[in-house]
């Protein structure tokens, strides 16, 4: 993509998010979007009227004398966006590609992060991770972030999305709020998610298209995996060959949810041909509440 045409998607990208941002925490305190858990501080001596729960019993055992754990309330986040740019993100049949979907959402996301000045991170993965941004803060920070999604053309083929989750931990130590951007065409690993789901708050963003399941009875047509590049002629009037096209992705998407649910990770499904502003209302109002228990 030429520089001049990558500067005006991402600047396009900025002017549509920050309508979109302004939207979403329409009459609502953008707190929603803060950490929501607590850090630990020091420990110190106990006085009398501290919870006794809080007794550090090891360091206790150590002096001599009760001492007391001390926490703080985590007052930011940092957010992690991570984003499938396998060959299969380039499908996109109704409204926009999955890719340009996905760099929509990652500006709706990160201005979100950025009016709460909060740090926003980026890992692009295909068949390895192709690309890493540590988080930082601040709007040329996130216009840098939407340029790399946009710009970035992967060097392999095929999609292996383990290789994010391990990753992600091997480099994020700190508590994050993870958003994984993906059509989630490739097999996941459960154990990885399930480490990566207790180490931090992980959210799954799943990207459909209405072709990614039905296809139309127009007759024989070539189809390409995007993924492979094999090609393949079908006769998509019969309606063996389109139930079995539907039966493949139904297995699919089904293996997806069982490894996200060992998880116990939360889905967005995402569709090319709606509205998604929705679904985020939705699911920060949900958030919003948990963290108000």
């Amino acid at each position: 993509m030429q520089t001049t045409e990558l500067l005006r998607k991402v600047r396009r990208l900025e002017i549509r998010s920050r309508h979109l941002v302004e939207d979403l925490f329409a009459g609502r305190s953008v707190s929603v979007f803060k950490g929501r858990g607590i850090e630990f501080e020091e420990v110190r001596a106990y006085v009398p009227g501290d919870e006794v729960r809080a007794i550090d019993w090891n360091v206790t055992a150590r002096l001599g004398s009760p001492f007391v754990k001390r926490f703080v309330e985590e007052r930011e986040l940092t957010v992690m966006l991570v984003v499938d740019v396998s060959r299969s993100m380039r499908f996109g049949t109704a409204g926009v590609e999955k890719r340009e979907l996905a760099a929509e959402l990652c500006a709706v996301l990160g201005f979100a992060a950025v009016s709460n000045n909060d740090r926003v991170g980026l890992v692009l993965v295909g068949d390895k991770v192709e690309h890493f941004v540590p988080p930082a803060r601040g709007r040329t920070h996130l216009l840098r972030l939407l340029r790399d999604v946009l710009g970035i053309l992967p060097r392999g083929r095929g999609t292996r999305l383990t290789e994010a989750a391990t990753f992600i931990l091997r480099t994020t130590h700190r508590r994050s709020l993870v958003f994984w951007i993906s059509d989630f065409e490739d097999a996941l690993d459960g154990k990885s998610l399930r480490v990566l789901g207790r180490r931090h708050e992980l959210t799954a963003v799943a990207l459909r298209d209405p072709r990614d399941e039905a296809l139309p009875a127009v007759g024989w047509v070539e189809l390409e995996d995007l993924e492979t590049g094999a090609r393949m002629l079908v006769d998509t009037s019969s309606r063996t060959a389109r139930d079995r096209y539907l039966r493949e992705a139904h297995e699919r998407r089904a293996r997806t949810e069982r490894a996200l649910a060992v998880a116990r990770c939360p889905v967005l499904e995402v569709r090319t041909d709606r509205s998604y502003l929705p679904l985020l209302i939705r699911y920060f109002s949900a958030r919003g509440k948990r963290g108000a228990r």
